[in-house]
């Protein structure tokens, strides 16, 4: 039987080993100095990323999330260059859904170091989303949109619930119906004309249970540009269901920016 000279020796060891090794853990990389900026997508806005956000400052980046007029490709770029203009330092560039197409125009802009397409279109030059769809079956959703007087289009509650954002609370499911914001349907077929992925790194967070675009095209448009894929199991919304896996896809691409930097 162990005297308690032993015991306490034992656990004294154990102490020592434990504490060795969080002395070798490396720490967390601080990323202060690294910017992100966040572009919403079609019905939705800034406000789309706060649980994302969150997450991002605790590593030290430094977050502005884009309110996208959503009525012109030329107009979502130009609203992004601008906060991209305001940032001191090295942009790392995410955009979801719609935003895929405007991050792959601003992302030209000498600041942006990486981009991040989640649950995104990523078109080629010359491409708009009319050209990347093209020969797809209708999507389940395309039904449920309402078009107003000026061109621009919204879901309806039924499409919100059941193919936009089917794995959030019923109250979120209202709050993102209630936020939504109205999409130019001529944004459709306007093209990219230079492409920002092929000179910058591209990260791809993929969704398998995403109604709005399908998950085998996001996985076909994440290898064409040759990104790095974070798999989610999770909706369209994956940033509000799932915010961990997406923020940690942006992390690791600020983390290779930072140390491209250096």
């Amino acid at each position: 039987m162990a005297t308690i000279k032993q015991i306490f020796t034992s656990m004294a060891l154990i102490g020592g080993v434990f504490a060795l090794q969080l002395a070798h853990a490396a720490p967390p990389q601080d990323l202060k100095g690294t910017n992100v900026v966040l572009v919403h997508g079609a019905f939705a806005d800034g406000s789309s990323w706060n649980r994302v956000i969150p997450l991002l400052e605790a590593r030290g980046l430094h977050v502005v999330a884009v309110q996208n007029p959503l009525s012109a490709l030329a107009d979502d770029t130009a609203a992004t260059k601008r906060v991209i203009d305001q940032q001191n330092g090295p942009v790392v560039l995410v955009g979801h859904s719609w935003a895929g197409v405007v991050i792959s125009e601003a992302g030209n802009d000498e600041k942006v170091k990486s981009l991040v397409y989640v649950t995104a279109f990523a078109p080629d030059n010359g491409q708009s989303i009319a050209d990347i769809t093209q020969g797809q079956p209708p999507a389940p959703w395309a039904g449920e949109l309402r078009k107003d007087s000026g061109g621009f289009l919204t879901l309806s509650d039924k499409a919100i619930r059941a193919d936009f954002a089917p794995d959030l609370p019923p109250a979120q499911q209202r709050i993102v119906a209630a936020t939504q914001g109205p999409w130019f349907g001529g944004c459709l077929s306007q093209p990219v004309t230079q492409a920002a992925w092929h000179d910058k790194p591209s990260y791809f967070v993929v969704t398998a249970r995403d109604r709005m675009i399908d998950p085998a095209l996001q996985a076909s448009m994440a290898t064409h540009i040759g990104a790095k894929v974070t798999r989610v199991n999770g909706s369209h919304v994956s940033l509000l269901s799932q915010p961990k896996a997406v923020a940690d896809a942006i992390i690791d691409a600020a983390e290779h920016a930072q140390h491209d930097a250096q």
